[in-house]
């Protein structure tokens, strides 16, 4: 039975298969197996510290996608919307992590997943999106395939009728469009968006906004596309394994800049870090606003980092533990 969400995801939701112990792929004889995509790993982000979640795909009717809303489900997230087929396949990624000076590395085996063969009026959004507060895509989704692309349109023009708030993350990827490719259908959708996360570098390769300060880009971005917070995440890699994580979100409505702590990390595995952020900032946000939003998507995806796979396993004990100033002493 559906619940009525805070927040519906749209996306897709892919196998990870990484060798451990930082081997190459060419070296691997075992392959550490988990589920991950970027509206799933936002999903759980948000349902581990209390929203309640839906999560929204198609899927392969075998092992593979069971194995995909098992993992969902093992969350608390709503799983009742997705759409299943018979035929296609679930994508595939994998990991090689690297250390310094050889990067950590991302193999895509996706072509012709369900999600990509997703047709629009396939999902009853009236159904989906009764009672929502927040509706999330990222740009991942309509990048997939033109047929992708028109029902994430869809989606979004029926979380505005839904009074939903549209939540997209740019997550641009170059292996799957070119940034003009990119620029003409992610500024459609910005221009429908109330908040829009994205980074630095892919708020220039998509939109082409540079400015000489990351206040004024999330300033620029709210300007731009009518929004009412413009989030981006800034990341700092003095090294692979070592890196400086932080945000800073622009709120339209009081012309204010809010900033989260900066956090010296040790990196167990970055993947999935910016969708935790996206789960924790609609925590806070819906909480108290953007500042408690973009502090506790901070700690959130701060905490991700330290965690394998592409999900973030952790309580809204930690993350305010973390914003605390909690020290590295055991917790007994």
């Amino acid at each position: 039975m559906s619940i009525r969400p805070d927040l519906v995801t749209f996306g897709e939701a892919m196998i990870r298969l990484s060798p451990p112990s930082f081997h190459r792929l060419e070296q691997a004889t075992t392959l550490d197996v988990h589920v991950g995509g970027s509206e799933l790993n936002a999903a759980v982000a948000a349902a581990r510290l209390g929203l309640r979640t839906s999560f929204i795909t198609r899927l392969t009717r075998n092992p593979l996608g069971r194995l995909v809303e098992n993992r969902a489900r093992e969350h608390g997230i709503d799983t009742t919307q997705i759409a299943w087929t018979a035929d296609d396949r679930i994508g595939t990624y994998y990991v090689e992590f690297g250390a310094s000076p050889r990067a950590n590395s991302v193999i895509y085996d996706r072509s012709d997943s369900a999600i990509a063969r997703i047709q629009p009026k396939e999902i009853d959004w009236n159904q989906a999106l009764d009672g929502a507060k927040f509706f999330y895509t990222s740009g991942i989704t309509p990048a997939l395939s033109a047929s992708a692309a028109e029902a994430t349109l869809e989606a979004v023009d029926k979380a505005r009728e839904a009074d939903a708030l549209v939540c997209v993350d740019l997550n641009y990827r170059a292996r799957l469009w070119t940034q003009s490719e990119a620029r003409k259908v992610m500024t459609t959708i910005a221009k429908k968006t109330d908040i829009l996360f994205a980074t630095e570098e892919d708020t220039l390769r998509v939109f082409g906004i540079q400015e000489s300060s990351y206040e004024a880009v999330v300033r620029r971005l709210a300007e731009t596309f009518d929004l009412r917070v413009a989030a981006i995440t800034l990341r700092e890699n003095p090294s692979v394994w070592r890196n400086q994580w932080t945000a800073i979100a622009y709120e339209t409505d009081t012309d204010t800049i809010h900033r989260a702590p900066t956090y010296d990390i040790e990196v167990v595995d970055r993947v999935g870090s910016g969708d935790s952020f996206v789960g924790g900032f609609l925590y806070g946000y819906l909480a108290e606003g953007a500042s408690k939003g973009v502090r506790y998507g901070v700690g959130m995806s701060a905490l991700k980092q330290t965690i394998p796979g592409d999900l973030c396993w952790a309580t809204v004990e930690e993350v305010e533990r973390v914003l605390d100033g909690g020290g590295l002493r055991i917790v007994r």
